[in-house]
């Protein structure tokens, strides 16, 4: 299993994750880099609800769609609110925030589908992306984890609704945890703490660290964890293990921009569909 950054063309790269079989699952990560969306949302920003001129980040989206071939108005992504919420999707959403931020699917956090060619898409600067797979029985998902969401449990949440719609085999399934804030880099208080002693009592020597007076969480393992207390097998979970805020010359991190003075910062995206199936 690995995570690996190619150049798809110029200045243009695109992460992927060799866990997902190519006959099956499209699926990518972006970058920052390879757009035209000027300052602080330079240059790949491929968010509506940042304040990005609408038409720059429909061109970068039309470009990052191009990458994978497919079509970028088809893609259907939510507005994101830090919550549990999953939503199944099917025909009757393609497209649903593709051009217009206002008809995105509603306060959701979590997609899944099993609907061949129909693109899903979140958004990210540092909270967690993570990306699923059902070979069996051709089905995917994809969720959106802050510290909000994985104290919520969102990924454990999205596997059980990919077996309640879909019939997936926990132990079966494929999922890869993306590019996003190292516990190298998350400072969090005590709120975030509590949270995390509430909801992950047995494993808080694993998640937090103190160093130098300040307290850092691992949201990666975080995840990770409750993945496999739902029944996956750690061996079909992959980790990009590269942290957004570290690497922020790569991947928009809103934490860096914080720390350089910034009050905005625009997104990269996670994206997956699905082929046609083979039969």
């Amino acid at each position: 299993m690995s995570y690996s950054l190619r150049q798809v063309r110029q200045n243009f790269w695109i992460g992927n994750f060799s866990i997902f079989p190519d006959d099956m699952i499209k699926h990518a990560i972006s970058t920052r880099l390879g757009g035209v969306s000027k300052k602080p949302f330079d240059s790949l920003n491929l968010a509506l609800h940042v304040g990005d001129k609408v038409e720059d980040v429909l061109n970068n989206r039309k470009r990052f769609a191009n990458a994978l071939d497919i079509n970028a108005e088809d893609i259907v992504t939510p507005n994101q609110v830090h919550s549990d919420k999953i939503m199944r999707i099917d025909e009757n959403h393609r497209g649903r925030g593709a051009l217009n931020y206002e008809d995105s699917i509603s306060e959701t956090d979590a997609l899944i589908t099993n609907t061949p060619n129909l693109p899903l898409m979140l958004c990210f600067a540092d909270c967690v992306p993570i990306l699923f797979a059902d070979v069996e029985n051709h089905a995917i998902g994809i969720a959106h984890a802050g510290w909000k969401g994985t104290m919520l449990k969102i990924a454990a949440k999205t596997l059980m609704a990919m077996t309640d719609e879909f019939g997936t085999d926990p132990t079966k399934c494929l999922a890869a945890i993306a590019p996003s804030i190292g516990s190298c880099c998350y400072e969090v208080g005590d709120n975030v703490i509590n949270a995390c002693k509430e909801n992950f009592p047995n494993h808080i020597n694993e998640l937090v660290a103190k160093r130098d007076g300040k307290i850092y969480i691992d949201l990666w393992k975080a995840n990770l964890i409750q993945l496999i207390e739902s029944g996956m097998k750690e061996e079909n979970i992959d980790m990009a293990r590269e942290c957004t805020c570290c690497k922020s010359s790569w991947y928009f991190s809103y934490r860096a921009a914080h720390h350089s003075g910034q009050n905005e910062t625009g997104r990269i995206a996670a994206v997956i569909a699905l082929n046609e199936p083979k039969y």
